[in-house]
């Protein structure tokens, strides 16, 4: 997307000169042990408050880890239907604010004035999926249906949730942080990325594709957590037929991705997996 400018952690971005800017840092502690004690330290994840800003209309805070802000502006705002297409938004910049940071997007007017309407000024807790939702109806909205015919091997399954753990640093180094990623339909990861919460990972995925003009219904999604419903819903809203997850998935999620249309794999482990919709999709390739 041409409106959106490079990384933004740059060298000399006022973000880094906050003692939060990175995703995560060493902390000390004291380290308990029986009888003993011990000073250590260890990698420890950064979780900071991230405000969305409409058309300069506030709209929520997102506890999130502190990265890859473009992604997450873009993939957000396209899974929470906010707009209709990444070309609908026009503009973004982020700017350190008080003991977080803020994200001022711009949108067209007719869709900020909608969402202003949803509510506004709200708090997400970490990795929250009602984000600026006050009614249980706004909740469940109706989601879009599914309807790619291709299938994917179960052997690349099991090559995406392999490789999905090297491709985690942020976790290796404080064993704190969710992945999602995007996988091609042979099983080959093409973007991964991690969050103390697992919709943020999620939407920065979703991010990360429209910002690059990929099309995400081409391939399938892989999360290190539950499956719950709002994963559910993200996906099917950005069009992937296919979301598998490591642990289980719950009810809702499940009736979901049936009525969806989105085939929903869940404790992927190793090579073993359980498919609870549209099995069809689990094919030779």
């Amino acid at each position: 997307m041409s409106a959106l400018p490079p990384p933004y952690l740059t060298p000399g971005h006022p973000l880094l000169g906050l003692g939060y800017a990175a995703p995560h840092r060493s902390r000390e502690f004291l380290r308990l042990e029986g009888d003993t004690a011990r000073p250590s330290a260890a990698e420890v994840a950064e979780e900071v408050p991230i405000a969305f800003v409409y058309n300069m209309r506030p709209h929520l805070v997102m506890m999130a880890t502190p990265a890859d802000y473009d992604d997450f502006a873009v993939g957000f705002t396209l899974s929470e239907e906010i707009v209709a297409s990444a070309g609908d938004i026009r503009g973004c910049q982020v700017i350190p604010y008080s003991q977080g940071v803020e994200i001022q997007i711009t949108i067209p007017e007719g869709a900020a004035e909608a969402l202003a309407n949803r509510g506004r000024q709200l708090v997400g807790r970490t990795g929250c999926g009602l984000c600026g939702v006050q009614t249980i109806d706004e909740a469940l909205r109706p989601t879009r249906s599914v309807t790619h015919d291709w299938s994917v091997a179960p052997d690349a399954l099991w090559r995406a949730e392999a490789a999905l753990s090297e491709r985690q640093e942020y976790n290796r180094a404080t064993g704190a942080v969710h992945a999602a990623a995007w996988a091609a339909r042979n099983g080959e990861l093409v973007v991964v990325r991690e969050d103390v919460g697992r919709h943020n990972a999620l939407d920065k995925v979703v991010g990360a594709l429209a910002r690059a003009g990929r099309d995400a219904s081409t391939g399938f999604l892989v999360m290190t957590s539950r499956a719950s419903y709002e994963l559910v819903q993200k996906a099917a809203v950005a069009g992937v037929p296919l979301l598998a997850a490591v642990s289980r998935p719950t009810g809702l999620a499940v009736r979901l991705a049936d009525a969806a249309g989105v085939t929903l794999v869940a404790l992927l482990r190793g090579q073993s997996a359980n498919v609870y919709t549209h099995p069809e999709r689990i094919g030779a390739g």
